[in-house]
């Protein structure tokens, strides 16, 4: 495993929980991390994500796993199209339901084709994965005010499961951004690499 010139670290301020990821970015972006959260109940998941040269997304494998079960999903992007394959061990939705939650669904997706406009991958709850789009439009160097509406391969954890997702990045002042998503906004604090320093409501990096 080749070592990363970055390491990022959160802590969640919603729940207890942290991700930490380790980054190379200089001719786009790959990336692994470890996210650790106990809502809906306590789970590990680690996550591979690589880009091309022009930051959009070129692949992302993510595992999700707790006490008596494992989830893992491949996804993959080539000529336009997104390829997702998964795996389970255990039963998520039963261990759910024991703890008074509802159930997760079923990991990956059945309509692929709905994810043709995405270029981007969101993981649920991973800061890092704001940086995709913020890089690949330039963000960090925008205009104040200007705004791009996008559709992003949202995954879901701890289902895994893939959705898309339509979300507004704004530019603000000194470089950050205003995100917002499905009724959703926060005001991202970004450090020069484009990489979250605060996500008000989920995360603070140390």
């Amino acid at each position: 495993m080749s070592t990363m010139p970055k390491t990022l670290f959160w802590s969640r301020t919603d729940v207890p929980g942290a991700d930490h990821a380790f980054a190379a970015d200089r001719r786009g972006l790959t990336a692994r991390g470890t996210a650790l959260a106990v809502d809906p109940i306590p789970f590990t998941c680690r996550y591979e994500v690589r880009t091309d040269e022009h930051w959009a997304t070129a692949g992302l494998e993510v595992s999700c796993e707790g006490a008596g079960w494992l989830r893992t999903l491949r996804l993959e992007r080539a000529a336009g199209r997104w390829r997702a394959s998964t795996a389970e061990q255990g039963d998520l939705d039963a261990v759910l339901t024991a703890a008074g939650r509802p159930g997760a669904g079923l990991p990956g997706t059945e309509e692929p084709e709905r994810l043709a406009e995405a270029v981007d991958v969101d993981l649920s709850a991973a800061p890092l994965f704001n940086t995709l789009p913020v890089r690949r439009l330039g963000l960090r160097d925008a205009a104040p005010g200007s705004s791009h509406r996008i559709v992003a391969v949202r995954v879901l954890v701890p289902s895994l499961q893939v959705v898309p997702a339509e979300q507004v990045y704004t530019v603000l002042e000194e470089g950050n951004v205003r995100f917002s998503s499905e009724g959703f906004t926060a005001d991202l604090t970004l450090d020069t690499d484009g990489f979250v320093r605060h996500y008000p409501g989920l995360a603070q990096r140390h």
